[in-house]
């Protein structure tokens, strides 16, 4: 089979850079758009859902929606992947379902912000229906358009360049999910609060169908991967992609990790607005400056991947996230006056920390989920890679959605209001503290997922993949195993001295 060019390994990243977008819109305005502040409601703007503590005085209706969102989630992950994994349509096993899910996909997303009736309670079905198919049709296309991640890397290097690639589609389509913060502001005397943001939404929904549709007619999938059907049931796949024990830890871990981002992703505005005292302009810039300074490290990742081994890297990729995540929470618990200096310096050292990490977290997890799909189809002889992008897809939803119920319930702690007003409160950004105790359980999160994953055996999956224009990333794990093994001698024959 044929491996694919720079130039179509490029076009294949396109389609990231058009369902991040998607995805980027419901992170970043999913909580803003509907629980608005207090001073949109004295402006006249009308809430359209219950923005309070509703659901049992601790959780919103938002969160609700969301965690019922992941119970469905649970049984469409499997079943899609199990689809895509036993197609026979003689245009692939992914692609064509890409092709079906890229506009319902980009009108759901739009429509999930279009909730407009008098009836609170109508605006809570609109938005749960349309949610739902948002998570639904994201499903469709993500679970197939990842798994070709593992068929279409055909060695460590083309793994590494796709992963890459799609890394930098992805913080692109995640900064242009931002960009409302700033043309939403010059719509709003003509066209009113909601609707200066729906516009923005769907012009950004509109360039990203197109860029989610471009690989699909642009690749030939048959010219690059054998499509082979699974031949398995949905839940027995899924039962036998979770007894693999590495793909378990990497799970383990990559839910940790959408937990901490998501909480930074969804706080952004609040930290800035909030505990950095700042303009709310300036969300789009630190996201833009940490996108592109990020970029710049991503050059440099493949080459420290062949000098120190995929495993290592993320680990430090994810103690130096939470690091980036204590400065938030040291920022709120300084919480300095508006536009004053500490604020600027705390929003540009949150930047420079967080920029290498990003670049390490954004390339090389996709680049393991495909390692451990090729090692688990030598050991069984089953090509299953659907099913395991789709356990990697679900653990990205679960993470976004558990950090959606702990940021909503989170940063209202801390307030001068009475655990009752709370219930009906329209404004969640409560108080300093409430976001400082956001910034330091993404800390928590981002140490766990560095903790889980040192339980991964990085050597057995690519010494079972390994080919032989892989030798230098081979050659990388020997020389971390050796150095580890010295150290423990080391510290063996120092305890027996003592």
């Amino acid at each position: 089979m044929n491996r694919l060019t720079k130039k179509q390994m490029w076009i294949f990243a396109v389609g990231q850079l058009g369902w991040s977008i998607l995805g980027g819109l419901i992170n970043a305005w999913l909580v803003s758009f509907y629980l608005i502040g207090q001073d949109a409601i004295d402006d006249g703007v009308k809430a359209l859902i219950p923005p309070g503590l509703v659901i049992g005085g601790f959780l919103t209706v938002l969160g609700l929606i969301t965690a019922l969102c992941r119970i469905w989630d649970a049984v469409t992950d499997p079943m899609v992947a199990n689809l895509s994994d036993n197609s026979k349509n003689p245009k692939g096993r992914r692609l064509p379902f890409m092709k079906v899910a890229s506009i319902p996909f980009a009108v759901c997303t739009c429509l999930v912000f279009m909730a407009n009736f008098e009836s609170k309670g109508a605006n809570i079905a609109w938005v749960a229906i349309f949610l739902v198919l948002f998570y639904t049709f994201m499903t469709i296309y993500c679970t197939p358009y990842n798994a070709l991640i593992s068929e279409f890397g055909k060695t460590q290097e083309d793994r590494m360049n796709i992963s890459t690639y799609i890394s930098l589609t992805y913080f692109a389509g995640t900064l242009l999910a931002y960009t409302p913060f700033v043309f939403a502001g010059l719509l709003k005397g003509a066209v009113g609060y909601y609707w200066s943001y729906r516009i923005c939404f769907v012009i950004l929904a509109v360039v990203a169908v197109i860029c989610m549709l471009i690989p699909t007619f642009k690749l030939n999938e048959t010219d690059f991967v054998e499509a082979k059907p699974a031949n398995t049931n949905a839940f027995k796949s899924l039962k036998a992609s979770l007894t693999n024990k590495d793909f378990r830890v990497f799970t383990g871990s990559d839910i940790m990790y959408w937990v901490g981002l998501t909480l930074f992703q969804t706080g952004l505005p609040f930290f800035v607005k909030v505990s950095m005292n700042l303009p709310e302009s300036l969300v789009m810039v630190f996201m833009g400056l940490m996108t592109v300074l990020s970029a710049c490290f991503y050059p440099i990742v493949t080459g420290l991947v062949k000098k120190f081994g995929k495993k290592k890297l993320t680990i430090f990729g994810f103690l130096g996230l939470a690091l980036a995540y204590a400065l938030t929470a040291i920022c709120s618990a300084i919480h300095p006056s508006a536009n004053n200096f500490v604020g600027y310096l705390f929003g540009g050292l949150v930047v420079v920390v967080a920029a290498f990490p990003m670049a390490l977290l954004g390339i090389i997890p996709q680049s393991i989920v495909a390692d451990i799909a090729e090692e688990d189809s030598i050991a069984t002889g089953e090509k299953r890679e659907g099913m395991f992008f789709a356990a990697r897809t679900f653990a990205m939803k679960l993470g976004q959605s558990v950090a959606m119920l702990a940021f909503t319930s989170l940063a209202i702690i801390g307030t001068n209001t009475t655990r009752e007003e709370l219930m009906h409160s329209n404004d969640i950004t409560a108080s300093a503290f409430g976001l400082m105790i956001v910034g330091i359980t993404a800390v928590v999160f981002c140490v766990l997922g560095a903790v889980i994953l040192m339980f991964y055996d990085e050597k057995k999956v690519m010494n079972a993949i390994a080919k032989d224009s892989d030798t230098e990333y081979l050659a990388a794990i020997e020389s971390n195993e050796e150095i580890n093994a010295l150290e423990s001698n080391k510290d063996l024959n120092t305890s027996k001295e003592e």
